[in-house]
Order: C-alpha cells, then sequence, then structure tokens
C-alpha cells in the first residue's frame, strides 16, 4: 500500500473557568480542496520545501489566519480514502492550539471565526467531522479511518481511541 501524502489541520481553541473547551476557531475555506467548507486550519506538508508535519502545521496556520502558534498538541491522525479520486487521498495530523499570537484574520484563503462546541455549524462541514470532532474536543486523542464515495458520501468509517501522540 502506498504511503498517505501528510496533511495538517489546526483548531485555536478556548478552555472555559472548568477547563473544559468552550470554543473553537473554524475558518470557511475560500478556495480549493475543501471549498466552502467550515473546518480548522491547515493542509499539505511541504514538498517543494523541507519540514516536519509540525512545522507545515505551524507555517499554515499562520499563512491562512496569520497566527502564530506554538504549544500545538496532536490529539489525531485521520485516514481519508477517496477510491473514486485517490490523489486526495491522505493522512491528517490534528492539533489543538491554546495559545497564540496575534488575531485570527482572514486570507485569500480562509475567513476565521469563533464558534462555541455547542454551535459547531457541522452541516457546512465536511461530513466525517460530526464523526470525531465532538469526541476530540470531549478530550480524547483518536485514530480514525474514513472511506469517501462520489459527492463527499461517507462510505466507511473507524475511529478508535490513542493514548498519547508523540510528535
Amino acid at each position: 500500500m502506498e504511503k498517505l501524502r501528510d496533511a495538517t489541520l489546526v483548531f485555536l481553541i478556548k478552555r472555559d473557568a472548568n477547563k473544559t473547551i468552550s470554543h473553537i476557531c473554524l475558518a470557511m475555506k475560500k478556495r480549493g480542496f475543501g471549498e466552502g467548507r467550515w473546518n480548522g486550519v491547515g493542509g499539505k506538508v511541504g514538498d517543494k520545501i523541507v519540514e516536519t508535519v509540525r512545522e507545515a502545521a505551524i507555517r499554515e496556520t499562520h499563512e491562512e489566519i496569520g497566527v502564530h502558534v506554538s504549544d500545538l498538541k496532536k490529539v489525531a491522525e485521520l485516514s481519508f480514502y477517496f477510491p473514486h479520486n485517490p490523489a486526495w487521498d491522505q493522512l491528517v495530523h490534528v492539533y489543538l492550539a491554546e495559545h497564540w499570537d496575534g488575531k485570527p484574520e482572514e486570507s485569500e484563503e480562509m475567513r476565521p471565526q469563533w464558534f462555541a462546541v455547542t454551535d459547531i455549524p457541522f452541516d457546512a462541514m465536511w461530513p466525517d467531522d460530526m464523526f470525531w470532532l465532538p469526541q476530540m474536543l470531549a478530550g480524547k486523542s483518536l485514530e480514525a479511518r474514513f472511506s469517501f464515495g462520489e459527492h463527499d458520501v461517507v462510505l466507511e468509517q473507524t475511529i478508535a481511541p490513542h493514548q498519547q501522540f508523540t510528535d
């Protein structure tokens, strides 16, 4: 089996007085893959530059919403398969950030907005998000696999807990 292309996804979060995640910064994708959907920020690990997955997450967060993150905590690895278009297959490394420098601002690619975790717009996100994002926001680390059919229909899904990521 061919190695999946690495990609990143970063979610800025805010916690309430009880240390529970209360708000999440999502960004509306304005162009390219995922256009018209709310998501975290991130993208492909550089193929023109040498960088780690973590470095790519930091770079992409700055490029897409103008903030500098440094305290990334890896919380999930999501494998995505698109049998009808294998060029889209990818392994997404998901991070949370509680501290950053700067204010999330709109770029040519993304328009960030804060949402209460009780008001996440799942109907305007990738259809797999409803399965794993609530678990991650509840404090679980996850490994998941999703297979998509045409029109982004989730054909198969597997979600399992993961002890702790070390990257």
